[in-house]
């Protein structure tokens, strides 16, 4: 299968390629070499992934190509490595390593490795190139494209970070085949979430073909990654850093999402891409409850994550005020007042700012009594 290739603000001076396909893992090191040209490169990675096949593929594949590699950094997995101290951990391990601003880092991993390497890399030497590795679905649909880099803090998800955009993202569908079933299906939410924001025809799409692609399907796999990243990179032109209402349509759930994620606690009970599964349903659920979105909608997301293990409520018990709190702390609110993502139906997202608290207070008590 031959690869695809998504470009990602064509013309702009920080213009870079998706590349997608089967064994890009294979030909990665010609492709970093040619695209960056450093002079030593640093692989950021987890424990998870290190002790993968797939870290010895990339490294080879660098190596083949003349690329002077250091030992990688390797994080403890998990979304509680995006804090404080493991950015400063990667930095002091890069400086160690004698990284200079000549150097460049490769992000080899999910949306955690990625989100603090980009951030890392960011500020590293007041900023050195890196390119995006994703190992996940989530993050190879997702948090590899785009330039959003974070860190999480005590008061919530991504509260820290920068707009740095990678040079190159290389996507790699055979590192799916080693992916659990539970972060294939987490990875899928942010699938979904492309077509209930503008392409309803791609939720046509998925409710075809998203058995094939969970089961592993190369040509499947493929093709909903592309229109993913086209989706993405199509919003991220036309809103880089988030000054319009355009890139934020790509919260979309992700409000609620990730006050459920801060309540959990981040220990695992609830993944990123879980959450934004039970985040879309509740966009949904609440528009419907607003008057803004056929019921009929509703229902046709509802049985279309269901069916396919996908979570619609937490897997933990949260007070309906405790997510309101979270929620009204989330980096998206500006003065308390709250901007939500919502749908007119599938394929027709819109933002909706100064969200009243009481409808939302009123909304979130539905659902968390009656665990839908």
């Amino acid at each position: 299968m031959s690869h695809k290739t998504v470009g990602v603000m064509p013309g702009s001076d920080r213009a870079y390629d998706i590349i997608i396909g089967v064994d890009v893992l294979a030909d990665a090191g010609r492709i970093i070499a040619h695209t960056l040209r450093a002079q030593k490169y640093c692989v950021v990675t987890d424990s998870h992934v290190a002790a993968l096949p797939h870290i010895l593929k990339l490294t080879k594949s660098m190596e083949t190509a003349g690329c002077s590699l250091t030992a990688p950094i390797v994080l403890p997995p998990g979304e509680a490595t995006k804090d404080f101290y493991h950015l400063q951990y990667i930095i002091d391990q890069a400086l160690e390593r004698g990284l200079d601003r000549h150097a460049a880092l490769i992000a080899f991993g999910g949306g955690v490795v990625g989100d603090i390497t980009g951030f890392a890399a960011s500020v590293l030497m007041r900023g050195v190139p890196f390119v995006q590795v994703p190992t996940t679905l989530l993050a190879q649909v997702d948090s590899a494209v785009g330039g959003k880099t974070a860190i999480n803090t005590a008061r919530g998800k991504n509260l820290v970070g920068s707009f740095y955009q990678p040079r190159s993202v290389l996507i790699d569908t055979q590192v799916l085949q080693t992916l659990p079933p539970r972060e294939m299906r987490a990875g899928y939410a942010e699938v979904v979430k492309y077509a209930l924001i503008n392409r309803p025809s791609f939720f046509e799409w998925l409710d075809e073909n998203v058995a094939a692609l969970l089961a592993g399907d190369a040509v499947a796999q493929a093709e909903a990654i592309a229109i993913s990243c086209t989706a993405k990179a199509e919003i991220v032109a036309d809103d880089e850093r988030e000054q319009k209402d355009i890139r934020a349509l790509l919260n979309l759930g992700h409000t609620f999402a990730h006050a459920l994620e801060k309540l959990g606690g981040f220990d695992g009970r609830l993944l990123h891409g879980e959450a934004v599964s039970i985040g879309l349903y509740w966009a949904a659920a609440f528009s419907a409850q607003q008057g803004l979105c056929p019921p009929g909608d509703v229902a046709r997301i509802k049985a279309h994550l269901t069916a396919v293990g996908m979570m619609t409520s937490p897997p933990f018990t949260a007070a309906a005020g405790d997510i309101l709190s979270a929620m009204q702390n989330d980096k998206k609110s500006v003065g308390g007042k709250m901007t939500l993502i919502l749908m007119k139906g599938i394929g027709r997202a819109f933002v909706q700012p100064d969200v009243e608290g009481a409808a939302v207070l009123s909304f979130l008590k539905s659902m968390t009594e009656c665990n839908t």
